[in-house]
Order: structure tokens, then sequence, then C-alpha cells
């Protein structure tokens, strides 16, 4: 029996998330294993008058990819994907995977090496995303891979799953402009600052955000959603953060991440577990080692770690800082091959002061 959550996901999505127009050309992408996702967001746009374009790939794909491709294969884009990021209209990602570490012994100079190839198709679909030229949603289906990881049985990760995406609210797409406008006064204050210092278990960081856009991320570019993120000045940070949970990136959980800033600059980065993967991503290019966001984590109905940083970003009390390319809409300069959120958890013992302002304590916001 189909879960009808599915099809209220694929509507909101459709219709609010990237808002699909008659004619427009829409890229939906994703595993096979998200098969019923896929379907209802391409029957919603068949019947708003769009052209969906449908690019399923199976996820064991990528590790073979890692263990026979040569560098020659490595530096190989497709022509055709240049084309694909200039034409569309719109495009909804959804990430599922059969086995959540399948990379986890995959060569992380191949990993970095790959990225640097992709980097040139990434910047141009962020920057025609920054244009408002195309707009773009990612999310997940609920799978017993990523079940697993967040140590839940399916039924209860699909119950997290679209209570997050507010699948249970009689009206879910009333509901997001609710929070979207709840956002934007907070996103409105924090347009005024300038600095930032950030205190926290093993953590006292400071940054400058004067002139750099804060952007409301209310529902459209992830689902669910849930933060308010900047593009700190490139060579501001300074000070020491010790990230609270996992770092997550191409199969590999990084842990006990600790990172040390001098002009914006990491200069230098532990960890307990994986520390070999996290050095090896830091030597992608020049802009790996610089932060291209800096967010808080906003959405109260997220409250566990799941080691999917679609979510754990998102934790209401939270700070994330990415290690990498930023987003041009918030007036990042910096660009790289890698984009790595990592999360640290404020609501314990965590402060941040903005302009001499207290604005969150132990994980609340106060202004």
């Amino acid at each position: 029996m189909a879960d009808p959550r599915v099809e209220t996901v694929a509507k909101i999505l459709v219709d609010y998330s990237v808002k699909v127009q008659p004619k427009q050309l829409v890229r939906i992408s994703g595993g096979p294993q998200a098969a019923p996702l896929i379907l209802a967001l391409y029957q919603k746009v068949l019947e708003r008058g769009a052209h969906p374009f449908l690019q399923v790939e199976p996820e064991e794909a990528e590790e073979l990819f890692y263990t026979y491709a040569g560098d020659a294969q490595l530096d190989y884009v497709p022509p055709f994907m240049r084309d694909i990021i200039e034409q569309i209209d719109a495009g909804i990602g959804i990430w599922t995977d059969v086995n959540t570490k399948q990379l986890t012994n995959a060569d992380p100079a191949k990993q970095s090496r790959r990225a640097v190839a992709m980097r040139p198709l990434r910047d141009r679909f962020l920057e025609r995303a920054a244009k408002k030229e195309l707009r773009w949603s990612g999310t997940i289906h609920p799978i017993q891979a990523f079940a697993q990881d967040a140590e839940m049985s399916l039924r209860e990760f699909e119950d997290f799953v679209y209570k997050a995406c507010l699948v249970h609210e009689p009206d879910p797409i009333k509901a997001w402009k609710k929070i979207s406008k709840e956002q934007q006064r907070v996103t409105n204050w924090l347009n005024k600052a300038r600095q930032i210092h950030v205190v926290g278990p093993d953590t006292d960081l400071r940054l400058k955000v004067g002139g750099r856009t804060w952007v409301n991320c209310d529902g459209h570019e992830n689902f669910p959603d849930g933060e308010i993120f900047t593009g700190p000045i490139e060579d501001s940070v300074n000070g020491h953060i010790r990230y609270t949970y996992p770092a997550c990136l191409h199969g590999r959980e990084v842990e006990d991440v600790r990172l040390q800033f001098k002009d914006g600059k990491v200069t230098k980065a532990t960890a307990a577990k994986n520390e070999e993967f996290l050095l090896q991503m830091l030597k992608a290019d020049k802009g790996a080692r610089y932060v291209g966001e800096f967010a808080f984590g906003t959405n109260s109905g997220i409250q566990r770690f799941t080691k999917n940083t679609l979510f754990d970003e998102k934790i209401g009390g939270t700070i994330h800082l990415a290690l990498g390319t930023g987003y041009p809409e918030s007036g990042s300069k910096n660009k790289s091959a890698i984009h790595w959120d990592m999360v640290c958890d404020l609501r314990k013992g965590g402060e941040v002061r903005i302009d001499r302002t207290l604005f969150l304590k132990d994980g609340t916001i106060l202004i």
C-alpha cells in the first residue's frame, strides 16, 4: 500500500519548494530506492504542464567508479552535463543509499580529484540559482540504510522524516510559509550584524559578516529545512572549534573534529577517527581550508543526531560551518571543490554574541 505521505511531500516540493510552472524543464534525480517519490514527483510535474526529465542512477555505481576509474576518467566530465545545468529551469534531487558506508574504503585522493573535476558544474549551478534562473531542492527518501544510521526502525525513521517535513499539518505549505515569516524576522535582524563570537565546549571562535547577506532557509532549497546562513568574510575567522558530532562526507564519519583558524584559514586540523581523510579533503584546493558558510540551525522539530547532514545541520540550537565553497547569494567569495558542513551543538553551555548582544544561549535564540 502506497504511503500517502509520499504524495504530500511531492506536492510540497513541486508547488512550494521549486514552484513548477507550465513548460518548464524539470530534472528529477535520485537512486532506484527513491522510486515511490520519483514517480509521485514525475506525475505532479506532468500535471503542472511542465516537462519532467529523469536522471536515475544505481547508488552502487559510485563505489565502482572510485575502484576502477583512472586519472583520465576521474577528470572527465561529459560535455552534455554542462548543457543540462544550463537548460533546466528546476531540479529536485532525492538522496538515497543502499549502503551509507560503501565509500569508506575509497581512495580519498581520488574523491578529492573527482570533486575538483566536477567543481565547474557545481559553480555554474550555484551561480544560476543565485540569479534565480533556476530553482532547486534536495531531500531524502526514508530507507533502511538511513534508518540504521539513525539507530531507528524504518517505521520510526519514516515518522521522524515526515514530521520534520510537517506532512502531519492540515495545510503543510501554509505551515512552511508561517515558518518562513518567523525566520525572516531573525534574518532581518542578522542582516545588520558585523561580528560574531561563538563560545562553547572547547570552542572560542570569532568571525566577521558585515556586508554579507543572511539567507532564510524555509523549505525551498532543502526539504525539510530550518536554518539561517551567511558567507563569512573569508579572512576573518579566528580561534578554535570542536565539532560535537561526526562530520559525514563521502561515506566516512570523521569523529571529534577540531579546527584552528588564523585569518580565515585552517592552520591545524585533528580528528579522533578518519583524520587522514580530513587532511586529504583540506588539500583539495586553496578554498578548502576556508569557511564558505556559517549557519544557525532553527528546526525545533529535529532534536537528535542521525548521521544525515540534511537533518543534523537543521537541529534547533546548533550552528554549523561549512569548509569550502560558499553560496553566491550570501556574498561568499570562497570557491572550492568541497562544501563540508560540520555541526557544533550549543544547547549545553554554548552562547553566541553578535556585536556585543547575546543572541543565543544554551541553544535558544534570545532576540
